[in-house]
């Protein structure tokens, strides 16, 4: 009997395969989909690199693996080309471009989409696509990106849909078998590496459960000595019930002492989420100020070399303003900070040093828990809330589940530890709760937004758009039978286009027959079509909103009833983002008139930037009138929109905001990065995010504008303003901003 292709797969693991991993590879072996939601560190992935194999191996076809952030991207781009050689392998991020044609692409997930609005021939001998961390579905900003795909990749591609624990998995399954067919739900609530919880008070590590014997245990009671510590500080609970401050009742638990107590306790190494950058570049400061040193001479000597090759051809003033000598100090101590305010290319190395187990301890912001591969023995979470950009507010279940889903290496540890750090504020039953709590739900975040309605009404009728976005996640959860009567409603028109079809090709009494199945299903979808309508919630009716704003600004025009993309409308197919409407309007309007290329990338950088508080005081602005009266148009073209929005009851945009516009027109005139960093105020990491997204945005805009060249609609000056665009992408793209472009 002939070997299947998961024996031979699993013959060649070095683990053997869990329950949960053969049941999707199987799946996945006869022709399925699958959505596996398990613990993070259970190996999921696993299930992936089965799609991958089974792609090349068995079937010589392509294969796409998408990953929500790009520092994933990049690390599951190395990785597969460890294992298939860097030949079968490319990477698209926006930023890079690297072998795009290979057979096995990593790529983010906007990437796809744009793909998959562009027809692109790439999808044609697709045989899988990878969806890592597919939970993000709902998150506010990017979860739409999700669901297009979700809906619009071509039927005979199959999905490996990869998702943390969550509590609607079967619900969210259920959708995507009704959007796609075929499609199994695997679960597993199992941990390979049982996860023990603890409590770091100011003079000793407690557990948080105790068994019979009194000793640590997974589940159980809470411990005696915390309900004793917690009942200590009654005066404080006394003091916010009337409404007081409280008065400090005990000692608070320094950094350095988290360090220690986690040095002590052997459980490093260990992460230690810090919600605020500040304080994670703090906390790397104190552990340095009172001596604390986890390596060993030969750790230090291996951390210097790695360490000091990344910074080998910097200048002694960008060393300076980039704060190496004092990176360089923690790294060799063991201890370092991992933020987004963070130089990609030190977080590189942070990431680099703490997989090879020569860092000990990182104080890191909550963006660590997003799937990049860091695994601890220990995390530690110094508070049980965070400030959210307006307030501070808990941290919910599912976000103490990811965080802590880091502590335990499968394969390297039988056990992992999650340690909260105590203070005044924690609450036992609170923190039993965030324990106790395995799972989160998925909440669509989908809705249609300009470029998505013009994309699509390009590719099909308004009905056809209509019925696709009732099959929506987000119309899904409103009403799961709106969401199977469209897909019902979507094959028999599919249907409907084959008896017209057989119509037209027969003669006679044949052609009679054919008639009279195309009336009867033809009056079938009308009534299904009115069904629909009834019981359609906000999707549709938000989606007639946009195309009415369309029609009115002259992006869609009426013929013979239907909605049509016009020419100003193509190049609003090319302008993706929040600001998607409001850049497209600029191009059309002359709004950029009379800047330079370092001009226009300041102005790209306003349209994308977005203040970390409200209270940002006036910008500065780069000098000349030209950016000065280029800015006032485009902040009367927004005021324009976002008086139309709230007249036809649409979401609005977040004003656009000049904070950053002196900083990147500097930069995109030549100025040194030290210069610039010391003007701006603002962190290398920070600088070099922005400085992305103004790249993303010149690309957009000068592929828009070449769109428009080819079309013939107002060419001569949007050809130059294509190559406008090109410069002053050239102009950001340099210095530490295109090293970073790997990272």
């Amino acid at each position: 009997m002939s070997e299947t292709a998961l024996e031979f797969f699993a013959r060649h693991l070095e683990y053997p395969l869990d329950p949960f991993q053969v049941t999707a590879c199987e799946r996945l072996e006869e022709g399925r989909s699958v959505l596996v939601a398990a613990p993070t560190g259970s190996g999921k992935t696993t299930v992936a690199e089965f799609a991958v194999y089974l792609a090349r191996r068995e079937r010589d076809a392509r294969i796409f693996y998408t990953a929500p952030i790009k520092a994933l991207s990049n690390q599951k781009f190395r990785e597969l080309c460890e294992e298939y050689g860097e030949e079968e392998v490319g990477l698209l991020t926006g930023d890079l471009n690297i072998r795009g044609d290979a057979p096995i692409v990593v790529m983010t997930t906007e990437v796809l989409r744009n793909m998959i609005y562009a027809e692109s021939h790439a999808l044609d001998d697709l045989a899988f696509v990878v969806l890592d961390e597919v939970h993000y579905l709902g998150d506010r900003f990017r979860g739409a990106v999700w669901e297009e795909i979700i809906l619009h990749l071509p039927k005979h591609v199959r999905l490996v849909s990869l998702s943390a624990t969550v509590s609607n998995a079967e619900e969210f399954g259920d959708w995507m078998h009704a959007v796609r067919g075929d499609t199994d739900v695997i679960l597993s609530e199992h941990r390979p590496v049982p996860l023990y919880q603890h409590v770091l008070t100011p003079k000793e590590l407690l557990p948080l459960y105790v068994g019979r014997d009194g000793e640590l245990a997974a589940r159980g009671r809470i411990n005696p000595e915390l309900r004793m510590l917690e009942g200590g500080r009654g005066r404080g609970g006394r003091d916010r019930a009337r409404g007081r401050a409280p008065q400090r009742r005990t000692r608070r638990v320094s950094r350095a002492d988290i360090a220690r107590a986690l040095d002590e306790t052997e459980l490093l190494p260990a992460i230690v989420f810090i919600f605020s950058r500040n304080g994670c570049d703090q906390a790397v400061r104190q552990c340095l100020f009172e001596g604390i040193t986890l390596t060993t001479r030969e750790e230090r000597e291996e951390i210097r070399r790695i360490a000091r090759a990344e910074v080998r051809d910097m200048s002694e003033e960008e060393r300076r303003v980039l704060g190496v000598r004092e990176w360089l100090a923690g790294l060799e101590r063991g201890v370092a900070a991992h933020h987004a305010g963070l130089l990609p290319a030190f977080k590189s190395v942070v990431e680099r040093l703490f997989q090879r187990r020569l860092l000990k301890i990182v104080f890191a912001t909550e963006t660590l828990a997003l799937g990049i591969n860091m695994p601890a023995r220990a995390v530690a979470i110094e508070r049980l809330d965070k400030f959210n950009g307006e307030q501070r507010v808990p941290l919910t279940s599912g976000e103490y589940t990811q965080l802590t889903g880091r502590a335990g290496r499968r394969g390297i540890d039988v056990e992992g530890h999650a340690v909260v750090v105590w203070s005044d504020s924690v609450e036992l039953e609170e923190l039993a709760h965030l324990a106790g709590a395995r799972s989160f739900p998925v909440k669509s975040m989908f809705r249609p937004t300009p470029n998505m309605a013009v994309n699509l009404l390009q590719r099909m009728d308004e009905e056809r758009v209509r019925e696709m976005l009732e099959l929506s996640f987000a119309q899904f959860q409103a009403d799961r039978a709106v969401v199977e009567q469209a897909r019902e409603l979507r094959a028999a028109q599919d249907s409907l286009a084959g008896y017209d079809a057989a119509v037209q090709r027969a003669q006679g009494s044949d052609r009679k027959r054919w008639e009279d199945r195309a009336r009867k299903l033809r009056r079938k979808i009308e009534r299904g079509r009115r069904q629909v309508a009834a019981r359609t919630g906000t999707i549709a009716r938000t989606f007639d909103r946009v195309v009415e704003m369309l029609l009115e600004l002259g992006y869609l025009e009426r013929v013979s009833g239907e909605p049509q993309v016009t020419l100003p409308g193509e190049l609003l197919r090319r302008i993706y983002g929040d600001r998607d409407l409001l850049v497209a309007e600029c191009l059309r309007e002359d709004t950029f008139r009379g800047l330079d290329a370092a001009g226009l990338a300041a102005m790209c950088c306003v349209l994308s930037y977005e203040p970390r508080r409200d209270d940002e005081g006036s910008p500065r602005l780069p000098g000349g009138a030209a950016f000065a009266a280029a800015l006032d148009r485009v902040l009367d073209t927004w005021v324009r929109l976002d008086d139309l929005s709230e007249r036809l009851r649409l979401p609005r945009s977040e004003m656009p905001h000049a904070g950053l516009a002196a900083t990147m027109h500097s930069w995109a005139s030549g100025r040194p990065i030290e210069r610039v960093l010391e003007e701006s105020g603002i962190g290398a990491g920070d600088f070099v995010r922005w400085a992305k997204q103004t790249i993303d945005l010149l690309d957009q805009l000068a592929q828009a504008c070449e769109t428009a060249v080819r079309i013939g609609f107002d060419e001569d000056r949007l050809g130059e303003l294509a190559k406008l665009a090109r410069a002053a992408k050239r102009g950001v793209r340099r210095g530490i901003v295109e090293a970073s472009s790997s990272s």
